[in-house]
């Protein structure tokens, strides 16, 4: 797919399996005519027993208000659920992902406090 073309078809990859003993390839094309992109800095998961549900959104904080506790709000804009063998494959993806992007730049450090460099 091209940007200037969304409308366009996707071959993406070629899978192969077996069929009793012989290697098929299938032909895999993806339609993103209808694609919604969404961003998020904030997720939330569900485990249910068939089930994973995904939830994506925006995680701002609230003014603090005198004599209350910080908060801060997660808006829910997007929710996927995927069984979990597909969410597998997710996590299977992601974790590669990940792993080239951070032979490639380094490690991503997940503490803030440890990321945020101090004016001392």
């Amino acid at each position: 797919m091209t940007k200037d073309n969304p409308e366009q078809a996707q071959d993406t990859s070629q899978a192969t399996g077996e069929k009793q003993g012989q290697q098929q390839t299938i032909r895999v094309r993806m339609d993103q005519r209808d694609v919604k992109t969404s961003y998020a800095n904030a997720f939330n998961t569900h485990g249910l027993i068939n089930e994973v549900i995904l939830d994506f959104g925006l995680n701002t904080p609230v003014p603090p208000q005198p004599d209350q506790q910080p908060e801060i709000m997660l808006q829910i804009t997007d929710r996927i659920i995927l069984n979990y063998y597909s969410a597998k494959r997710l996590a299977l993806t992601l974790g590669q992902l990940v792993r080239r992007h951070e032979e490639r730049f380094g490690e991503l450090e997940l503490d803030d406090n440890k990321r945020i460099k101090s004016d001392q």
